[in-house]
């Protein structure tokens, strides 16, 4: 069995790798349903509504652009998908953010919260992100043991998903 680290793939799974996925994942479904379906604007918060659609598709470029950018630059053999790829990417996104997927996801989460403004899509989005989060910080360390010391100089360098403290630093 395979698993997408960060562009790289890894074998040996196990039941660990699963939990937050399977708990993270109902969450944000949840999220979406009711955000979608239910609970828009709740408390009639414009603005926050309105900064959450603009959240949205901010997540929306950063869990789709690695799909380009690893099938590209990652070393991705002919005929396989961007998660199967044999270079570190530091780079362009990935010169901003580690994570740019998760990012993504993060934004996403945060996005619906704000969209919706009801407490319970809230309470979802605030464990989902806890989750979400201790998962990128598992893949921080998969991705150490992959590349070494190269992958420690570039977490030094680049944040894991502040992608406004990336732009700064890659602006300096």
């Amino acid at each position: 069995m395979e698993e997408r680290v960060s562009g790289s793939v890894r074998s040996q799974m196990t039941w660990k790798d699963f939990i937050s996925a399977a708990i993270y994942s109902p969450l944000i479904i949840i999220q979406f349903i009711l955000t979608i379906f239910f609970f828009q604007n709740y408390y009639n918060l414009e603005i926050i509504m309105y900064t959450g659609y603009l959240v949205w598709l901010l997540s929306i470029f950063f869990a789709f652009a690695p799909i380009i950018i690893l099938k590209k630059r990652g070393g991705v053999p002919k005929g396989k998908g961007y998660v199967h790829t044999t270079q570190l990417v530091t780079n362009g996104l990935y010169g901003i953010v580690r994570h740019p997927q998760y990012t993504g996801g993060l934004l996403l989460i945060l996005a619906m919260m704000m969209v919706s403004q009801h407490w319970i899509v809230v309470i979802a989005g605030i464990v989902a992100l806890v989750i979400f989060y201790y998962d990128i910080t598992r893949e921080d360390k998969h991705l150490t043991k992959r590349y070494g010391e190269q992958y420690k100089d570039y977490m030094r360098k680049v944040p894991r998903t502040n992608f406004v403290l990336g732009i700064i630093r890659s602006i300096r």
